[in-house]
């Protein structure tokens, strides 16, 4: 039998608050993160909100310099300063500062990204334009790269271990943590951080997104009212930032170290549609094999979860297709399993969704309690018979959570969750 491998440490930088306990809190209280984009200027734009982590002058809030020194600030985008300020909190939560060489070159660093710099990217292109290749900072390269949030994590702590970085869109995080755990399992690394970071709320991510038809654009004067999963007036998912750490290690590492086990992470499964670019099979084939294959690694049967944490993203397609993969593998209403999406408070972190999902779903397993689902006022077609949870958080005993991630491309990843005793 596999030794289980737990969870150690989390952090988090969301729409919600800086920290896992403050984007916990105003979870739990349905409160939502999503508001009027003020990054840039979006009068006229279709899509006039995004789901944006608080600033440090506000409740909550990020303040950059806590995570990184001004100049290296300066020389990285904004996806790196949410990874580092994550993987910081879930470090200092498990009480991993490895010190001798053996110990740092069995720590692996595996931090996911959608898009990665996408801000950085336009800007240099704005210089380009503006004033010519010269002007150019020899620091916009690793300024962009998807990696160089695994990188500058793993320069500033010496992790000399395996590293990685998903770049599988909106699924990337949850195989960041279950590469992870094949790392950690493989015997490659005895300890691992992993999550996910993104920093794209920027014109050409907002104007990409509208135009692909993908983005919530009718709630514009009620940002809070915009992300709506599984309800039947759903238009698009919001646009949203941040990132999420977790620190997973075998459990043996962690009680000879005298480390405190959150959760275990006891299944997951990837697959992959090959069906369409944006669009998974209707019937959701794929995701549900994906599901199957995350509580086969976990060896439960479905009526075994307790919640399931939806990657309902507030688009029509998706959400009835994640439905359909649902029933194929719980049964006809997921049978009766409590399922709940808080995209509906974060808004879509794209590759830092899944993260920041697995955190949530520990979260519920340490608390027993489930997170809302705001914005369900008429459930869509097909989603009627399914024990949806609504804006008020419920107390449930459980003992094993879903979570899943579907991403562009037709990629497919779930994670089984489950109560350390």
């Amino acid at each position: 039998m596999e030794e289980p491998i737990v969870v150690t440490g989390m952090g988090a930088v969301s729409p919600l608050g800086v920290g896992v306990p403050a984007t916990w809190r105003r979870l739990i209280a349905g409160e939502s993160g999503i508001r009027r984009n003020d990054r840039f200027d979006t009068d006229g734009w279709k899509c006039r909100i995004a789901g944006l982590v608080p600033g440090r002058d506000e409740p909550d809030g990020f303040d950059p310099e806590a995570a990184m020194d001004p100049r290296e600030l300066r020389r990285s985008d904004l996806f790196i300063h949410y990874a580092m300020a994550a993987a910081l909190e879930a470090l200092d939560q498990a009480g991993w500062h490895p010190e001798t060489e053996a110990e740092q070159m069995r720590t692996a660093t595996v931090i996911a990204t959608g898009v990665g710099g996408v801000p950085a990217i336009t800007a240099a292109s704005e210089t380009v334009r503006g004033g010519g290749v010269r002007r150019l900072s020899p620091f916009v390269v690793p300024s962009f790269l998807p990696n160089l949030a695994t990188g500058q994590v793993a320069i500033r702590f010496g992790f000399h271990g395996p590293s990685g970085t998903p770049v599988t869109a909106c699924a990337a995080s949850a195989q960041a943590i279950g590469d992870a755990l094949r790392l950690i399992r493989s015997g490659e690394a005895d300890i691992a951080l992993c999550g996910g970071s993104e920093g794209c709320v920027d014109p050409v991510a907002i104007g990409g997104f509208t135009a692909a038809k993908a983005l919530s654009f009718g709630f514009n004067d009620e940002p809070w009212r915009a992300s709506r999963p599984f309800d039947a007036d759903h238009d698009g998912f919001v646009l949203s930032e941040g990132a999420a750490a977790l620190v997973i290690e075998r459990l043996s590492h962690a009680k000879a170290r005298g480390a405190t086990p959150l959760a275990i992470v006891s299944g997951y499964g990837t697959t992959t549609d090959a069906h369409h670019v944006t669009a998974g099979w209707p019937d959701g084939r794929e995701a549900a094999r994906a599901m199957r294959l995350a509580l086969g690694m976990a060896g439960l049967e479905a009526g075994a979860i307790g919640y399931i944490n939806a990657h309902a993203t507030s688009t029509p397609v998706g959400d009835a297709a994640e439905l359909a993969a649902l029933t194929a593998v719980f049964g006809p209403g997921g049978d009766g399993v409590p399922v709940g999406s808080t995209k509906s408070a974060t808004g879509h972190m794209l590759g830092a969704a899944g993260a920041i999902e697995a955190v949530f779903s520990i979260l519920a397993l340490r608390d027993q309690t489930l997170p809302p689902s705001l914005n369900i006022e008429q459930p869509m077609p097909g989603a009627e018979s399914f024990n949806l949870i609504g804006a008020a958080a419920r107390p449930a005993v459980i003992d094993h959570v879903l979570s899943n991630a579907f991403g562009f491309g037709g990629v497919n990843a779930a994670l089984v969750f489950s109560r350390y005793a």
